[in-house]
């Protein structure tokens, strides 16, 4: 494999392909082709390469995007929106982080991760004072 190709675990959507409809994955997904549809990858990460263009309603754990992507995006811990990537929709994360050089037009929900047992975690307590 050549430096500048992208190394990753798991299954991959090559730049020769083109999928139209749903994807449900049980593991971390590279696109470097063509999707539209949907996409479930909610335990797992979404990476859209830079020759990836994908037109969909995104879940997952975390999502990386390099490429070009339309449409709103739910990622449960982060979305990273790298310098050469084109992002138009509406995310939903707990975080979030957006280079330089990077095209998003969208809104921004940021919410807190949720605790094993599905309810937001409270915010860390600082010393409780007594009287």
């Amino acid at each position: 494999m050549s430096p500048q190709q992208n190394t990753h675990a798991g299954a991959a959507i090559g730049k020769g392909m083109t999928v139209k409809g749903e994807i449900r994955t049980r593991e971390d997904l590279f696109i470097d082709g063509d999707v539209e549809g949907t996409i479930d990858a909610e335990q797992h990460v979404l990476t859209v390469g830079p020759d990836g263009r994908v037109k969909a309603r995104i879940k997952a754990r975390e999502v990386v995007i390099a490429g070009r992507v339309t449409g709103n995006i739910e990622a449960v811990d982060r979305i990273s929106i790298r310098k050469e990537a084109h992002l138009t929709g509406d995310i939903r994360t707990a975080g979030i982080r957006i280079d330089e050089g990077a095209y998003f037009k969208g809104s921004i929900d940021i919410v807190r991760p949720e605790s094993s047992n599905g309810r937001p975690e409270a915010p860390a307590a600082g010393p409780s004072k007594q009287s």
